[in-house]
């Protein structure tokens, strides 16, 4: 019986280890390797064990970190971010802070470039001026505004466009009505001469 419940212990235990290394990635200690995975900003693994002490996240299709993904991370010394497309507008604000209270000789700093936009690619990421993020993220503003411009700008046309088509209509509805109205007040009087006409007919044939 004693056996028995060391042996339930044991897998109870280690299920919650393995439960708490993320999918995709392997745990070795504090080590958590997410490496060449194919992760992209989406798919990442948003909790990493609290012990972890290095994580690999190179060689993937990350563009941006989440906000706030590594601050719980308090035994986190070493992380490696290359080998990524890091898109260097607003997004990159938190990674390069991240990065930037690194030691200097920190190996998480090494091979972290911008792959877009075309004015920034193949520049460090820790040495972006602000200046330099802040109009990248303009740049991408502007192309949201444009965007939501042109949605607008369609949606107006497509409702003035419904709006002449029901005014259309309701003149050509309104028009048969008439010529309707008009055809029976015609019927009717063509159908009341007739049976004037017929009266003194009948009556002369009497």
């Amino acid at each position: 019986m004693k056996t028995l419940l060391c042996l339930l212990l044991f897998f109870e235990v280690r299920g919650q280890r393995s439960a708490a290394c993320p999918h995709l990635c392997s745990c070795v200690g504090g080590q958590v390797d997410c490496s060449s995975k194919s992760l992209t900003t989406s798919s990442l693994p948003t909790l990493f064990p609290a012990d972890t002490t290095e994580l690999h996240l190179h060689n993937n299709l990350l563009t941006s970190l989440p906000n706030g993904l590594l601050d719980t991370l308090t035994s986190l010394h070493s992380a490696s971010f290359h080998g990524n497309p890091w898109v260097c507008d607003c997004g990159v604000l938190y990674l390069q802070s991240w990065l930037l209270r690194q030691p200097a000789g920190s190996t998480s700093h090494q091979g972290v470039k911008c792959s877009s936009p075309p004015s920034l690619r193949g520049r460090l990421v820790v040495y972006l001026t602000e200046e330099e993020v802040l109009e990248s993220c303009r740049y991408w503003y502007c192309d949201l505004a444009l965007a939501s411009q042109v949605c607008l700008f369609v949606f107006v046309l497509v409702q003035a466009t419904l709006l002449v088509t029901v005014i259309v209509f309701l003149k050509r509805f309104e028009r048969l009505s008439k010529e309707g109205r008009r055809t029976r007040e015609e019927s009717s009087t063509a159908g009341e001469d007739m049976r004037e006409n017929v009266t003194p007919l009948m009556a002369s044939s009497i």
